[in-house]
């Protein structure tokens, strides 16, 4: 059976346990210090590490849970079968995931919308935001196409009756339609929503919705784990001065200034 903390295995690295680890003594220590503040050396540190136990089976979870919300199916499927560890949710529905994230990023977002109705036509009949921002991202498209007349015709049928019902929506159609208004749009304020970062925000707001629609998680819990880490160092910091990690990708520890 591989072991989670193998860098050789789908890119998971020790550093995921030694961050847990880390966040886990933090939150030992703030328990254990006074008001003063305190110098803790490094084998001190180490030590207090080592007594933090965290269970094999509880950091596979961690990271099936990973690769389902991220959608890597492949390594799901090869991560279940030498590890033993069962995903929360059908693989075969991340492909079907996979596909619309896809045709967003892509650029072919009617695409998207029949295979996101595919999927559960509800996702979209019960999330006016997130069609708006799907009718968006096409209005978008035509402009980057230069499908000007088409563009206008789309947005004055489509996007501007929602823009009558909801303030942010005709907000967000006034900031798209001005890219119209620019012929070098380097020099748009609103520009960046030619950027691929915007499709990637798309995609990754369906990804989210068809998540929920499946009663899973819409975002994997390592990144907030990693965020919780920081928030401890954080408030660690004002009681004590000790080995600290500054690199999370390595999770490696830093003496500490005194």
């Amino acid at each position: 059976m591989v072991a989670v903390a193998d860098p050789k295995y789908i890119g998971i690295k020790d550093s995921r346990f030694r961050n847990c680890q880390h966040r886990i003594c933090i939150e030992i220590c703030m328990k254990d210090i006074a008001t003063s503040k305190k110098v803790i050396t490094r084998e001190e540190w180490e030590k207090r590490l080592n007594d933090v136990k965290i269970r094999k089976e509880d950091m596979n979870k961690l990271v099936m849970n990973f690769l389902v919300t991220e959608g890597y199916v492949e390594a799901a499927e090869k991560f279940q079968t030498e590890s033993g560890t069962e995903p929360d949710i059908d693989l075969a529905t991340i492909t079907d995931r996979m596909a619309v994230k896809k045709a967003v990023q892509s650029g072919n977002v009617e695409d998207a919308i029949e295979k996101v109705n595919d999927l559960n036509p509800e996702i979209l009949d019960t999330n006016p935001q997130l069609f708006f921002h799907l009718q968006q991202q096409r209005l978008i498209e035509l402009i980057r196409n230069g499908k000007i007349e088409e563009a206008l015709e789309f947005a004055q049928e489509e996007l501007a009756p929602r823009g009558e019902e909801n303030q942010s929506f005709l907000e967000e159609l006034e900031r798209t339609v001005s890219l119209l208004a620019f012929e070098d749009v380097s020099n748009c304020p609103v520009g960046e929503l030619l950027d691929i970062s915007q499709r990637l925000k798309t995609a990754s707001e369906v990804n989210a919705a068809i998540l929920t629609s499946q009663s899973h998680e819409k975002d994997p819990k390592l990144p907030s784990l990693l965020k919780m880490l920081i928030w401890a160092q954080n408030q660690l910091d004002e009681k004590a001065a000790y080995p600290r990690i500054n690199d999370l990708s390595n999770a490696t520890l830093e003496d500490p200034t005194v």
